[in-house]
């Protein structure tokens, strides 16, 4: 396509929308969008309009980012798109984990949508869980077009539900949340009621050893302060709440990976870390409780 081509000229790492067949969406979340994008009453017209655009190859190009989706569609010239969708607010997340608690086996039964029927409702409700609703999505596009979503829109956003089926982490990403955060919110021990249950593949058992090498320095104790400090990933997790951190900024702090502290979060009892780590761990809790001596974990 000349466009793509021009594009890729330009130095633009193009992402392109490529539909094999008629399906725009298969997967769980990708369907749950492009449902929810087609009860739009109000663009009734331009809807179908945007879907022959996507599913002739027209979106040259799509970008996924915390609160935006920027796209390139061809159409009687090259058309820059922007949709803005807002992030989901601390709050609206917080009561989201909390209905969720405990309900959610694992990352990988999250993103492929093995859910219970209660879950799905209260991560799927348009404006309370991930899915936004019709009046929150604003729009700019090169054709000016009159009204909410253009065509042009129309091909993007459909567009973002073919996305999420190679990768549903991404509708978590475009909300600014971590969806492992709802995983964490549940406790160690709890487990579904036997009435919500699904017949759905098990999820993922946690670790059982330490995630992180033996340390190689002196053990805690050696510290010479009397008291070791040994955290657990339930205190770890207890922490990364309590301070308000996401698991990236968590990782962050303790310059390690995300996919650590997650590691690390899932482990029932004690952990055993490097110095560094443990001692950016110690610092926040002795932080914290000095602060709210109340709330130790």
């Amino acid at each position: 396509m000349p466009e793509l081509r021009r594009l890729r000229e330009r130095g633009v790492n193009v992402q392109p929308i490529e539909i094999a067949g008629q399906t725009i969406a298969r997967g769980f979340w990708g369907r749950r969008w492009c449902e929810q994008l087609g009860s739009c009453a109000d663009h009734e017209d331009r809807l179908p309009r945007g879907r022959v655009l996507l599913r002739n190859g027209s979106v040259c190009h799509l970008e996924i980012r915390a609160g935006t989706v920027e796209a390139m569609v061809a159409g009687s010239a090259l058309f820059h798109v922007v949709v803005r969708i807002p992030t989901i607010e601390p709050a609206a997340w917080r009561a989201v984990g909390e209905a969720c608690a405990g309900r959610i086996g694992s990352v990988p039964d999250l993103l492929h949508g093995r859910l219970t029927d209660p879950v799905i409702e209260t991560v799927t409700d348009p404006g309370h869980g991930l899915l936004p609703r019709h009046e929150e999505i604003e729009r700019v596009c090169d054709c000016n077009e009159k009204g909410g979503l253009c065509r042009h829109a129309a091909a993007a956003l459909y567009g973002v539900g073919n996305r999420l089926d190679a990768a549903p982490e991404l509708l978590f990403r475009l909300r600014g949340v971590d969806e492992a955060e709802l995983i964490a919110s549940a406790a160690p021990s709890s487990a579904p009621p036997a009435s919500d249950r699904t017949n759905h593949a098990p999820a993922e058992a946690p670790p059982a050893a330490p995630t992180e090498a033996p340390p190689t320095e002196p053990g805690p104790d050696a510290n010479g302060d009397g008291a070791a400090f040994q955290p657990s990933g339930a205190l770890i997790r207890q922490l990364r709440h309590t301070s308000g951190f996401s698991v990236a900024e968590f990782a962050e702090l303790l310059q390690v990976s995300a996919a650590t502290v997650r590691r690390w979060e899932a482990v029932a009892g004690l952990l055993t870390l490097r110095a560094r780590p443990r001692e950016a761990l110690r610092t926040l809790h002795d932080a914290i409780t000095e602060v709210a001596p109340s709330r130790q974990p």
